[in-house]
C-alpha cells in the first residue's frame, strides 16, 4: 500500500491522489442514495409500534435494495475504477478522462453504452453482499447491544454497531472486491469463470484478501461515519415531525 501510495505520488503529484474524485462522488449519488433509500422504505413498511422485522428480513431487504443500488451505480463504478487505475498505466494505456462526465460520454461514444454495465453482475453481487454486511448487521449489532447489555440507543451504541458493521462488511465484500477491480480495469473481456482460475493460478487463496487493510481503513471510517449521521438526521427528521410524539 505505501508503495502504491509513493508511486502515484511521484508519477502524479498531490493531485494524483485524488484521481477519480467526481466519479466516486458520481457514484455516491447514485448507488449509495438507491440502496439506503429502498432499504430504509422496506424497514419502514415493515416497521410497527408492536414488532420490527426479524433478522432474515433484514438480510431480505438489505439484499433488494443492493441489488437495485449496484446497477444504478455500476457506470460511475466503472469510470472511479478506470480514473483510480490511470495512474499505474503507462501513458500509451491511459484514458485520461477529465471527470465523470466526460468519462460517461467517451465511454458511450468509444465503446458504445453496454461499456456503462462492464461487471455490472459481480458489481451487484458486491452490492447484496455489501448492504447486507454493513446495513443489516449494523441494526443486528445495534439491537444486541441493545437487549444484551446496558446500552441504550446512543452515541456508544451507534459507534460500537457501526464499527462491527465496517469490520463484517470490509471481510465478506474482499473477494467480490477484488474481481470486481479487474473486470472494471481490464484492457480486455474475460470470463468470470476463466478469471478466476487465471488468479488463482497465479496468487492462490491469497486473492481473496488483497487489499483487506487498505480496504478497512477506507471503509471502517467511511460506515463508522455514515451510521452516526444517517441516526442523527433521522433523530432530526423525527423531532421535526413530532413523530416520537404520536
Amino acid at each position: 500500500m505505501i508503495g502504491t501510495f509513493i508511486h502515484v505520488f511521484k508519477q502524479e503529484s498531490l493531485l494524483g491522489l485524488y484521481s477519480g474524485l467526481s466519479a466516486s462522488l458520481l457514484r455516491q449519488l447514485t448507488y449509495s442514495t438507491t440502496r439506503f433509500g429502498v432499504y430504509e422504505e422496506l424497514k419502514a413498511d415493515l416497521t410497527t409500534p408492536k414488532s420490527s422485522p426479524s433478522f432474515p428480513a433484514l438480510i431480505a431487504m438489505a439484499s433488494a435494495s443492493g441489488f437495485l443500488g449496484g446497477i444504478a451505480g455500476n457506470p460511475a463504478d466503472v469510470l472511479n475504477v478506470r480514473m483510480q487505475h490511470d495512474a499505474a498505466l503507462p501513458e500509451a494505456g491511459r484514458r485520461n478522462y477529465k471527470n465523470a462526465i466526460d468519462g460517461l460520454v467517451r465511454m458511450t461514444r468509444e465503446e458504445g453504452w453496454k461499456s456503462l454495465f462492464r461487471g455490472v453482475w459481480p458489481n451487484s453481487m458486491r452490492a447484496v453482499l455489501m448492504t447486507t454486511s454493513q446495513l443489516a448487521s449494523y441494526d443486528g449489532f445495534k439491537r444486541v447491544l441493545i437487549e444484551h447489555t446496558q446500552l441504550t440507543d446512543n452515541l456508544t451504541t451507534h459507534f460500537s454497531a457501526s464499527f462491527l458493521a465496517g469490520f463484517v462488511a470490509t471481510t465478506v465484500c474482499s473477494p467480490v472486491d477484488v474481481i470486481k477491480t479487474r473486470i472494471m480495469s481490464s484492457h480486455e473481456s474475460k470470463g468470470l469463470r476463466k478469471l478466476l482460475v487465471d488468479v488463482y493460478k497465479v496468487e492462490g487463496v491469497g486473492w481473496m484478501f488483497r487489499g483487506w487493510v487498505p480496504s478497512f481503513i477506507r471503509l471502517g471510517p467511511h460506515t463508522i461515519a455514515t451510521f452516526l449521521f444517517l441516526e442523527q438526521h433521522k433523530k432530526m427528521y423525527r423531532r421535526l415531525k413530532h413523530l416520537d410524539e404520536v
